[in-house]
């Protein structure tokens, strides 16, 4: 039978969440997990990877199993093996063709920043800009990344079958005491393309980039990947969203 499941996770101390061959992993983090409570060896399938030091409120996976007759308390029971940056939020069964990563239809993000005075304390968990920006000219160029485009040069990945092309549905930026937040919402995001979005738009709100440069960026028809990279531990994926399960 197949199982979904969400995870929230601090990832300070992860190289991120695919399994690698000489760090450790979330996903391997669970997989042994899941692994010795079911004594059986367990793959599960993540919607994404999220890179080294991202944090996530809703990531999801699925795995196979036999029939698990209590969920309420395999979900207890992982959590008390599970380290404590690793939280099974939620388990539920769903249909056999249900694929965490192909049956989405949606991820939303949010990336924080600071632009107050230096929080030694949240390091870890917003990215620490301790600058003023101008939130208008942010938002104004943010406009430009709304709907479907050629997301090329606003990720390192090679390219893939729909040749760069995403849809991001919303970017809603707000700040409130010093801390800036981005969400986006979007139907696929690529390795880094938040990052590099949030990066670009710092420099439009720092003045080192205008509106138009990043229009230019967007527009380019050929690929010259932004130099303007955020720092990975403002960014958090919130949730994925599906259709049906």
């Amino acid at each position: 039978m197949r199982y979904l499941c969400v995870v929230e996770y601090d990832g300070t101390n992860y190289a991120g969440w695919q399994i690698q061959p000489n760090a450790l992993s979330i996903q391997e983090v669970i997989e042994e997990t899941l692994s010795k409570i079911l004594n059986n060896p367990t793959k599960i399938y993540g919607s994404g990877r999220t890179d080294a030091k991202v944090h996530a409120y809703g990531q999801t996976f699925h795995f196979d199993a036999k029939e698990i007759t209590d969920l309420d308390r395999f979900k207890y029971s992982l959590n008390k093996v599970l380290p404590e940056d690793i939280v099974i939020k939620s388990i539920e069964r769903v249909s056999d063709d249900f694929n965490a990563r192909i049956s989405a239809i949606s991820k939303t993000y949010l990336y924080v920043l600071n632009i107050g005075e230096y929080d030694p304390f949240n390091r870890n968990y917003v990215t620490q800009c301790y600058k003023e920006i101008d939130l208008d000219a942010i938002k104004e160029a943010s406009k430009l990344f709304v709907g479907k485009h050629n997301f090329q040069n606003f990720t390192s990945k090679d390219e893939d079958d729909d040749n760069f092309v995403r849809e991001i549905f919303n970017i809603d930026i707000k700040e409130e005491d010093k801390i800036v937040s981005f969400v986006f919402e979007g139907n696929g995001f690529m390795r880094y393309m938040i990052r590099f979005i949030v990066g670009t738009l710092l420099q439009v709100g720092l003045g080192k980039l205008s509106v138009n440069e990043v229009k230019a960026m967007i527009d380019s028809k050929e690929r010259n990947i932004s130099s303007y990279k955020a720092e990975p531990q403002g960014l958090y994926l919130l949730r994925v969203n599906y259709k049906k399960k």
